[in-house]
């Protein structure tokens, strides 16, 4: 997940005089990704371009074989999704 904030001063946009923020990109914590969960981080409060490699395969097998798989152990008593849900109301 990229997880990005504003930073710095827009002087021309009203009640956006200046941002502080800390951008990040996040993985699972799983044994292919860092433990902590954090890919790499922002410094925070500073402007800056953050670039960040992520192997998206790595992802995919571990949706299906990692030692967490989200869709497969989730509690279904506590938890639940149908259809009706999902769909707007006309």
């Amino acid at each position: 997940m990229a997880m990005v904030g504003s930073v710095g001063n827009l002087p021309r946009v009203k009640n956006m005089d200046i941002q502080y923020a800390q951008s990040a990109v996040l993985t699972p914590c799983d044994f292919a990704f860092p433990n902590t969960g954090v890919k790499s981080e922002a410094t925070p409060n500073t402007e800056m371009i953050l670039v960040t490699d992520v192997d998206l395969s790595i992802l995919d097998k571990l949706r299906h074989s990692g030692s967490v798989q989200n869709l497969r152990n989730r509690r279904h008593d506590v938890y639940s999704l149908s259809a009706a849900e999902l769909m707007p109301k006309h």
